[in-house]
């Protein structure tokens, strides 16, 4: 099943992707939210769909991000061995860990505002996992019983405000418009394989990031795992897992970055593709 949320921002509803045709279930779905992700709900779905007829929506309508405001986006840093050696780093030893600012979040299609005062705005093809079930010291075996589904996201992070202006990481990854997610969340059983899904980003039409997520450190099991040994996550969290080689930091011979007027698009297998305008705040 394909979960999407459509309308315009902040009054989205809750709909589904069926043989590529938009439908509103709002009628028995409130949100994509943590009430939904903690209760039964794709069952119930699945069966409200089976018996009951639902109004088809344009699909030139916009898409909102696929799930309602979580309580937390928790994101893994240096996943890719590639990225790593882009970026001078060491392979990890445990995943790295940092939060996200959830008032990030917009719509797989909306604009990137560059904030104010940024030099060095970069992009991040990543796959995010989004949590089903509450999930607190869950064993790797059991991991997978705690996700609801996959979602495309494009990590943008400030590399100055990152790296260069102290403190944690959150301050380069948490300026709003940074958390593009969608177009639409994937259940478990659309995805064949997670750990062999090509991704891509490209600027400008130019292709600068191409990997696969074969090259994970650290898996998508262990590292529900893993986070749920530090803090509980709740249902509707999302895990971003980390972006492969390709980043504006990592280019040669010299990094660059974007500017207002330019176009990113980004896709993973199953998962879709996003796109988004760049304009200066």
């Amino acid at each position: 099943m394909k979960l999407i949320r459509f309308g315009e921002p902040g009054i989205e509803k809750p709909g589904v992707i069926i043989n590529e045709k938009y439908y509103d279930v709002s009628r028995v779905i409130t949100d994509y939210n943590e009430t939904f992700f903690g209760g039964n709900p794709l069952e119930e779905l699945k069966l409200a769909l089976q018996t009951s007829d639902f109004p088809e929506v344009e699909q030139s309508v916009r898409l909102g991000p696929p799930l309602a405001r979580p309580s937390k986006i928790v994101c893994v840093g240096l996943n890719y061995r590639d990225h790593a050696a882009e970026t001078n780093s060491p392979i990890p030893a445990e995943p790295i860990l940092f939060f996200k600012a959830t008032s990030a979040i917009v719509g797989p299609n909306d604009g990137l505002i560059i904030p104010k005062n940024s030099k060095k705005t970069d992009w991040e093809v990543e796959l995010a996992v989004v949590i089903g079930r509450k999930a607190n010291y869950v064993s790797e075996a059991d991991a997978v019983k705690h996700i609801a589904g996959y979602v495309l996201h494009n990590d943008y992070s400030e590399r100055e405000f990152q790296s260069e202006r102290g403190g944690q990481w959150m301050k380069g990854k948490s300026c709003d418009t940074f958390a593009p997610i969608g177009p639409f969340i994937a259940t478990p059983d659309e995805i064949e394989n997670v750990h062999n899904l090509r991704l891509w980003l490209s600027v400008n039409g130019k292709i600068v990031q191409d990997g696969n997520t074969s090259n994970l450190i650290f898996n998508v099991p262990f590292l529900v795992s893993y986070i749920s040994q530090f803090m509980t996550l709740l249902p509707g969290d999302v895990i971003t897992t980390g972006t492969p080689a390709g980043v504006g930091l990592g280019q040669k011979p010299e990094a660059w970055y974007l500017k207002p007027g330019d176009v990113v698009e980004l896709g993973i297998d199953g998962l879709g593709s996003s796109k988004q305008p760049v304009r200066s705040y």
